[in-house]
C-alpha cells in the first residue's frame, strides 16, 4: 500500500504576467487557484496512472471546506486530520519568459498529538512518502521520532523534505530520498556534477537504499544496489515545473522493477509533469511517449 503524507498543505495560486518587476504594479492576465502539497502531487500522479494510494493530510479548520471540495473533485482517496488555524497560500508568478517567482505564507500550527493520530492510520509494511515542509508546532525531532516508529512497523520510507537535516535523514535511514542538486550541495558541499555523483554514492553507503538526485534538464542520478545510474532528461517544452519532483517519486514507486527501470520511469513521470499546467499530474500518454527518449547508463 502506498500512503502519501502532506503535513503542511497549501492553496496554490498561479498568476500569469508578461513580465514581473519588484516595486511595480502588475495586472494579471490569468489567475488559477488549486489545492496543493507535495504529497498530494504524488497522489495525483499515482492516481492519474492507475496506481492506488491513500493521501493523509493535516488541515486548518478555518478554510478547510474549500480544500476538501478540491480533494473530492479530483476523486483522490484521502483522510484529513484537522487543527485550529488556516491552510497556507502560495502564490507563483509566471512570466512570458518562463520565469517563476513564488511567495509562500505561513499556515496553521498543530501539535505532535496529530502525528500520533496519523500513525494509527498507517498499516505495517506500507510505503510512506514524507514530503514537503513541517507545519508550525511540530519539530524536526518529533517528526524524526514519528518516522522511526513507522520504520519499526516495517514501513518503506520515502523522504523529500527540507525540514529534515542530513543528520536526521542518516538516523532514519529511509528506503528512498529525492534531493535536487541544490539540496545535495547543502548536504554534502557538492557543486559540480562529479562531486554530486560522489555525494550520492556516499549517501547510499550511509544505509539509504536509494538516492535519487534530480538534475532538472540534465536528467537524474540514482545511487542504488551499490551502483550509480544516470538517465538523461528528454527534450520537452516546459509549461510548469511545479510538482515535477513529486511526480518523479510517483514514477519511482510505479513498478517493482530493478533500479535502472525505476530511474527511467521516474524521469518520464517528472518530465511529463512539466508538460502540464500548474499542479496537473503527468498523463499516461505523455509518459509512454517520453520513455523511449530516456537512456540509462
Amino acid at each position: 500500500m502506498i500512503i502519501t503524507l502532506t503535513l503542511n498543505p497549501a492553496f496554490d495560486l498561479h498568476v500569469t504576467l508578461p513580465s514581473f518587476s519588484v516595486g511595480k504594479e502588475h495586472h494579471a492576465q490569468t489567475v488559477t487557484r488549486s489545492i496543493g502539497g507535495k504529497g498530494i502531487n504524488t497522489s495525483r500522479a499515482l492516481k492519474e496512472n492507475g496506481i492506488d494510494n491513500l493521501a493523509l493530510i493535516l488541515s486548518g479548520q478555518e478554510n478547510e471546506s474549500e480544500f476538501l471540495k478540491g480533494l473530492e473533485a479530483e476523486k483522490l482517496l484521502f483522510k484529513v486530520f484537522s487543527c485550529e488555524g488556516r491552510i497556507r497560500e502560495n502564490i507563483t508568478v509566471h512570466t512570458d519568459k518562463g520565469e517563476e517567482t513564488r511567495l509562500s505564507f505561513a499556515g496553521f500550527s498543530c501539535s505532535k498529538a496529530l502525528l500520533e493520530q496519523i500513525e494509527k492510520e498507517i498499516p505495517p509494511h506500507a510505503t510512506v512518502t514524507f514530503s514537503g515542509s513541517l507545519p508550525q508546532g511540530i519539530t524536526e525531532s518529533e517528526a524524526t521520532a514519528f518516522l522511526l516508529r513507522l520504520k519499526r512497523k516495517g514501513a518503506r520510507l520515502v523522504l523529500d523534505s527540507k525540514s529534515l537535516s542530513l543528520a536526521s535523514i542518516k538516523e532514519i535511514q529511509p528506503w528512498l530520498i529525492k534531493p535536487n542538486a541544490e539540496e545535495v550541495q547543502t548536504y554534502c558541499n557538492a557543486s559540480t556534477i562529479e562531486e554530486i555523483k560522489v555525494a550520492a554514492l556516499k549517501l547510499h553507503q550511509a544505509e539509504i537504499d536509494n538516492v535519487l538526485v534530480s538534475l532538472g534538464e540534465e536528467g537524474a542520478l540514482l545511487a542504488s544496489a551499490g551502483t550509480l545510474f544516470y538517465g538523461n532528461a528528454p527534450k520537452i517544452k516546459v509549461r510548469s515545473t511545479i510538482g515535477a519532483g513529486d511526480s518523479m517519486i510517483a514514477g519511482f514507486l510505479a513498478d517493482e522493477v530493478p533500479p535502472e527501470g525505476r530511474l527511467k520511469t521516474a524521469i518520464a513521470y517528472g518530465s511529463a509533469a512539466c508538460l502540464t499546467e500548474g499542479t496537473a499530474p503527468p498523463s499516461p500518454d505523455d509518459i509512454h511517449a517520453l520513455l523511449p527518449q530516456i537512456q540509462i547508463q
